[in-house]
């Protein structure tokens, strides 16, 4: 299998010749981030959405008019398109502890938490001055962050292919009362929502074992709510805690072997 990131907790994998996206999301928050290949995202056999959050779930029509086949996703975020319009005759109703098959890959889905905001991170925001120039752009991202709230249905999603697994975390948190599979040839970790990131994810990395990590949604993806997280201590925190644990931070739109 091969991966590649299209920015924020987007993602593109594929094995034998099937593609499958993953919470694809256009960041038209912030023009400034590079675009999506909207051609290419469009002619993937299948998306698979973690939770129905507005940047992880929002844009799925735009896709879907750029020629994606399939989606699935919780029924939570079935009824969120059907109230935004957006057309849901290609949806279908994701669980969790489901297995199943897109093409040659094999997808199975495991319960999560979702990431809780810590108070370091919701106060760098309110006292930020960017937060106060930029007030009206920010209510528009709380206004239709609102059409997409959550109701319990985070997920992570296992990719198999060839002997290889991809295990795909949504939101930076474990459900603990879960048995997750360890030693998957990659992790990847969104690296947003708490303040010491490197920190915050040991315990993760622990309890899944992963032979590489990489992470994803550290970028200023919806302004003025989001920041840029810093990433300069994840490398070294890795490699200091799991020394036998390969880690690396993705460049946008560039392929990596699993």
């Amino acid at each position: 299998m091969k991966i590649k990131w299209y920015g924020t907790a987007s993602l593109l994998l594929e094995g034998g010749g099937t593609r499958i996206l993953v919470d694809p999301y256009l960041k038209k928050y912030n023009p400034s981030l590079p675009r999506v290949p909207l051609e290419e995202a469009g002619s993937a056999d299948a998306a698979v959405i973690t939770h129905p959050h507005v940047d992880h779930f929002a844009d799925i029509g735009t896709f879907l008019q750029a020629g994606l086949r399939c989606v699935y996703v919780s029924e939570n975020g079935i009824q969120h398109a059907k109230e935004s319009g957006i057309p849901t005759d290609a949806m279908n109703a994701l669980e969790r502890n489901a297995s199943f098959r897109v093409g040659e890959i094999c997808v199975r889905t495991y319960y999560t938490k979702h990431c809780s905001f810590d108070a370091a991170t919701v106060l760098s925001v309110l006292f930020s001055p960017r937060t106060w120039l930029q007030f009206g752009k920010g209510v528009r991202v709380l206004r239709d962050a609102r059409k997409f709230p959550l109701d319990d249905d985070t997920l992570a999603l296992e990719f198999s292919h060839g002997g290889k697994r991809v295990f795909v975390l949504g939101s930076a948190a474990l459900d603990e009362n879960t048995e997750y599979p360890q030693g998957a040839d990659l992790l990847v970790l969104p690296y947003q929502g708490r303040a010491g990131m490197n920190r915050y994810i040991q315990p993760i990395l622990r309890t899944l074992a992963p032979k590489r990590v990489m992470i994803d949604h550290f970028d200023d993806a919806f302004p003025p709510i989001s920041h840029a997280v810093s990433t300069k201590k994840f490398l070294p925190s890795v490699q200091a805690n799991f020394p036998e644990m390969q880690a690396f931070i993705p460049v946008e739109n560039e392929w990596y072997e699993v």
